[in-house]
């Protein structure tokens, strides 16, 4: 019998996430003293292994880790099982050492046929290999036929192939994302998701695979699968009906309707019955798993509902983006990028390990309210998460960050917290990467300090090259139809060098050059916060200190250069929140120049807060001369076209006329924030 080649790929990484990583250092600990197993591989491939303690674990060829057998009564994949693998490693090892090595080929000579070259190494391998009767036979009936509903549905993947930075191939799926770090097996796959549904996003990602092969999609890039077309075979192939959502459905018609409404008479007219409308509308939307517009449906009943509390929060020109992004939705040809149907409001993941990034404290939904935002890392699915918790102040409490530091949250303080690793039984994801820990089992959630995780995060989490990583995000569909992923640009950057610091009194803002490992320069900036008056001058203090050597933090193009709002700052003397430090004394700071004139991005911005207040003040009360001074300075830019659509909206101001010209300037702005410059 040949060797278990699956055993020997399996590394401690990849058993950590079938089991988790204590009992793979207890197995390793135990194999090194030399109370590991004895172990031994039968003609059908079956590995067992008898330990001293008395139990004996055995794992037959072709099936998963957890479905291997051990005397011990732990239930599920238990230390046994893990140090049969690395006693079977360990043997494979000393038995390849133990080998006599062959004579060196003797020169040939003058005029001899040179001898044959050495194999090949083995070439890339792809989960598109696998036909349906594999996946048939791994995972099950049940398992296919919930995988070939979702696919018909149309799913949002990014497939990675197998490269030098990739060791293993993977899909990013909306609800997890799926591993196969051992070369052609289903049985060590890893998706992160409870065994009920592991089946089914495997069969996923196998698919994707298959569809991205097919049409040659290049590695990293994300894309619509699956959809209304099937081959022969029963295999989806990639979304070919690009046909728009029906405005028939009931959903999609009271949102175009709803917005119209509001778009006509002005948002600063809402009033209880159309907050009532907006909110049933935001649960039909839900129920129809439309969770991207849903979502924005929310955050604009929010806004809407601060503008008539006359908070501080209300933002016009946040209230005309959701507009356009609710409209752009209805408009969008690829149904499941634009409206996230199809997709599972909320996955339950099995043990999984969470590394945190930082806090951010902001205000509330509510004026007595303040919410905590934990940023935290998934490893091993390479990307970010949010926690997040609503907290109530007292009355005469400012609520600032760090008053909030001290609250209890899963039985550790919020800061405690913003600087650990969480290992959780107990972990739901949503489909724009919200995270929930349940309350009832918190047992299961360990806790435990950050010590070094963020120098082993992986790409793209792990940042040495911020230009090249904005460069990557290029291409994507517009800000108004992209998913609503949480924490999508969340990551930690490899700091090289920390450069001067300088305060901007007029925006409040301190900005400071980081290089990073790459030599790219990144601009920090952070901006003053009544919420978290100690943010400036803490940051200030950790950046002065010379031990900076990694800054989390969200990263933006800001003028075609990196930009990192940051969260937290890891010094040799620890790290540090700056949304969580207390006030202290004012630090003194050098004042910035003021910023070079951005001609192009000053007239869009403009022509942005002319339609923002349109849309406050109602389309039906629109005069041609309203719109005369913003179409004019575009024009003296050269923006002809986004000038032509102000004056088509002076001509007929109609809630379609405005969409137009609001999607237009708000994807210009965009594309011209990423535009790279020299």
């Amino acid at each position: 019998m040949n060797a278990r080649a699956d055993l020997l790929a399996l590394d401690a990484d990849t058993l950590a996430a079938l089991a988790n990583r204590g009992l793979v250092k207890r197995a390793a600990r135990e194999l090194d003293s030399g109370a590991g197993a004895s172990v031994s591989l039968d003609a059908s491939g079956e590995v067992t292994a008898a330990f001293p303690d008395g139990s004996r674990a055995a794992l037959p060829a072709g099936v998963p880790l957890e479905a291997g057998t051990c005397s011990c009564p732990a239930p599920g994949v238990c230390r046994h099982l893990v140090g049969l693998v690395l006693a079977y490693q360990a043997q494979s090892q000393a038995q390849t050492k133990a080998q006599p090595r062959p004579h060196s080929a003797p020169t040939p000579e003058p005029g001899a046929e040179a001898p044959a070259p050495p194999p090949e190494p083995e070439l890339r391998w792809s989960p598109a290999e696998f036909d349906d009767a594999a996946l048939l036979t791994a995972f099950g009936r049940p398992a296919l036929a919930a995988a070939r509903r979702a696919w018909e549905r149309g799913v949002r993947v990014t497939v990675q192939r197998m490269d030098a930075a990739h060791p293993a191939p993977s899909v990013e799926l909306p609800s997890c994302t799926v591993r196969f770090p051992v070369p052609r097996s289903l049985n060590f796959a890893l998706s992160g998701a409870t065994a009920a549904r592991h089946g089914e996003l495997v069969t996923l990602a196998v698919w994707a695979f298959r569809a991205a092969d097919e049409d040659g999609t290049p590695s990293g890039s994300a894309r619509t699968a699956g959809g209304p077309q099937r081959t022969d075979t029963g295999t989806a192939t990639t979304t070919t009906d690009r046909a728009r959502p029906t405005p028939e459905t009931a959903p999609a018609a009271a949102v175009a309707a709803l917005t119209e409404e509001l778009l006509r008479t002005g948002t600063a007219r809402t009033g209880p019955v159309l907050l009532a409308q907006l909110a049933r509308v935001e649960a039909e939307l839900a129920a129809a798993s439309a969770h991207w517009p849903a979502a924005a449906a929310a955050e604009l009943r929010v806004q809407l509902a601060a503008y008539a509390d006359r908070d501080t929060r209300h933002d016009p020109d946040r209230v005309a983006e959701l507009l356009v992004e609710l409209r752009a939705r209805l408009r969008a040809a690829d149904r499941a990028l634009a409206l996230g149907t199809g997709e599972s409001a909320v996955t339950q993941l099995r043990r999984t390990r969470l590394v945190a990034l930082g806090c951010r404290v902001s205000a509330g939904r509510a004026g007595a309210e303040r919410c905590t935002e934990l940023y935290l890392a998934q490893p091993d699915a390479g990307i970010a998460l949010v926690l997040r918790k609503q907290w109530a102040v007292p009355a005469g409490r400012a609520g600032t960050g760090a008053e909030l530091a001290g609250r209890r949250l899963l039985g550790h303080s919020v800061r405690a917290l913003a600087g650990s690793n969480l290992v959780s039984e107990s972990v739901s994801r949503s489909a724009g990467r919200a995270v929930t820990v349940e309350r009832g089992r918190i047992a299961s959630t360990s806790v435990t300090p950050l010590g070094d995780a963020w120098a082993s995060l992986p790409a793209p989490l792990l940042l040495s090259d911020a230009a090249a990583r904005l460069r990557a995000l290029g291409g994507r569909p517009p800000r108004p139809v992209r998913p609503r992923i949480e924490a999508e640009n969340a990551h930690v950057l490899v700091v090289a060098e920390v450069g001067p610091l300088g305060y901007d009194p007029a925006r409040q803002r301190l900005e400071a050059v980081l290089r990073d490992a790459a030599g790219t320069e990144v601009r920090l900036c952070a901006e003053h916060d009544v919420l978290c008056p100690g943010r400036i001058d803490a940051l200030a203090a950790a950046l002065e200190s010379g031990t900076v050597s990694h800054v989390s933090g969200l990263l933006r193009p800001e003028a075609g250069r990196p930009v990192l709002d940051p969260l937290a700052v890891r010094t040799a003397a620890g790290l540090v929140h700056p949304d969580l430090a207390a006030e202290t004394d004012p630090h003194p700071f050098a004042a910035l120049p003021p910023a070079a004139a951005d001609p192009l991005a000053t007239a869009l911005t403009a022509a942005r807060t002319t339609l923002a207040e349109l849309a406050r003040t109602g389309l039906d009360t629109v005069l041609p001369h309203q719109l005369a001074p913003a179409a004019a300075q575009l024009r003296r830019t050269g923006l002809r076209t986004a000038a032509a659509l102000l004056d088509a909206l002076a001509a007929d101001p109609s809630p379609d006329r405005w969409t137009d010209a609001a999607l237009h300037l708000l994807t210009a702005l965009d594309l011209h924030q990423e535009e790279t410059r020299p």
